[in-house]
C-alpha cells in the first residue's frame, strides 16, 4: 500500500475486549465511551448478540442497555470494535528467538569496565527468563578478589620479656574485603633467630587485635603460631605459615606478625642470633600475604 508522506510505523493491533461480572440486571457500565451500540459486539453465553433499538441491546456514551435482563450464571463480554489498541512495539510475550537478529545484542556496544552491583543479566530459570542483579552472581563460582602483600628486607630485635609481644615492623598488610563471606588467605615466611643460645622465643599472627592460627594457652604456656629454642646464636629458624582465616566483615582489617622472647634474651628476625660479620652469615628477607577468596574456592 502506498502513502502520502512519511511513511507509518509498523504497527501491532487488537480489539479491546471487556468481560462483565453479571447479575439480574439490564444495565452495565463500559470501560470506554462508545457513540452507540455500532461500536460493540456483544456476546452473552456465546451467543452473538444483534445491535439495536428493539434488538437485544443499545449503547451510548459508558452505558451498555439490554433489551432483557441477565442472570449471575450467564457470561457476558463486549469487544469495542471502534478501539483498537495499537502500539509499534509488539504486545507482551509475542516474540520468539527466531524474531531476534543477531544483532540485537553482538552489535551493541561492549562493558568497558567489572559491572555494578545492581547491573542486570538475564538468566533461564528451568526455562523462564528473568534477570538477576551482579551482585547475586560475581562470586558464585570462587575464585581470587584481591591480593596485598608486605615485604621487609632489614633485621629486627627487641630486648625479650617473657609475655610481652612486640609487633614486627613492617610485617604488617592491609586488606579491605569486598564480601563478608570471603575467605581470607594468610601466608607468612621469615627467618627467626635468639641472641642468647638455649633461650625460648615465639611468634604469633593477629588480625587486628585478635590472635589467630594460635595453639590454646594452659597455665603459664601462652598461645602462639610458633615456637622454639635456639640450642645456638649461629642457628636462624626458616618460618612458612599458611592460615586460612574468615573475618567476617568488609571493613579495612591488618593482619600483622608479633614476636616474644624470654627475658634475658633478644629476639631477632632476619638474621641469625649473633649476627657475625662474616660471608657465611647473611641477612634474610621477610614477607607477609593476604589473599582475599570468594568462598565457591574452597
Amino acid at each position: 500500500m502506498s502513502y502520502i508522506g512519511a511513511t507509518p510505523a509498523e504497527s501491532y493491533a487488537s480489539f479491546y475486549v471487556q468481560h462483565f461480572t453479571t447479575s439480574a440486571t439490564t444495565s452495565y457500565a463500559l470501560d470506554y465511551p462508545v457513540v452507540n451500540e455500532n461500536d460493540l459486539r456483544l456476546v452473552i453465553n456465546n451467543v452473538v448478540q444483534q445491535p439495536g433499538t428493539g434488538k437485544a441491546y443499545t449503547a451510548a456514551a459508558s452505558t451498555l442497555t439490554l433489551s432483557a435482563a441477565t442472570t449471575t450464571s450467564d457470561t457476558m463480554y463486549t469487544v469495542f470494535l471502534g478501539r483498537a489498541l495499537q502500539t509499534v512495539n509488539p504486545p507482551a510475550d509475542s516474540v520468539g528467538g527466531t524474531q531476534l537478529a543477531d544483532s540485537a545484542i553482538s552489535g551493541q556496544g561492549a562493558l568497558g569496565a567489572e559491572p555494578a552491583d545492581t547491573d542486570e543479566f538475564l538468566v533461564s530459570d528451568a526455562g523462564t527468563l528473568k534477570r538477576v542483579d551482579y551482585s547475586y552472581i560475581k562470586s558464585g563460582g570462587g575464585g581470587l578478589l584481591q591480593l596485598k602483600t608486605a615485604y621487609k628486607q632489614d633485621v629486627f630485635t627487641v630486648a625479650g620479656n617473657s609475655g610481652t609481644w612486640s609487633d614486627v615492623t613492617d610485617m604488617t598488610v592491609d586488606i579491605t574485603p569486598t564480601l563478608s563471606t570471603s575467605k581470607i588467605l594468610v601466608m607468612l615466611s621469615g627467618e627467626l633467630s635468639n641472641a642468647t643460645a638455649g633461650y625460648g622465643l615465639m611468634i604469633k599472627l593477629l588480625r587486628d587485635s585478635t590472635d589467630i592460627f594460635v595453639g590454646t594457652a594452659v597455665s603459664s604456656r601462652l598461645a602462639a603460631s610458633f615456637g622454639t629454642v635456639n640450642s645456638s646464636n649461629k642457628e636462624a629458624d626458616s618460618i612458612n605459615l599458611i592460615y586460612l582465616d574468615a573475618p567476617a566483615t568488609t571493613s579495612a582489617t591488618t593482619y600483622k606478625l608479633q614476636g616474644m622472647a624470654e627475658t634475658g634474651s633478644t629476639f631477632c628476625w632476619g638474621r641469625s642470633g649473633n649476627d657475625p660479620d662474616i660471608n657465611y652469615q647473611g641477612r634474610y628477607p621477610g614477607t607477609i600475604t593476604v589473599m582475599e577468596i570468594a568462598v565457591g574456592v574452597l
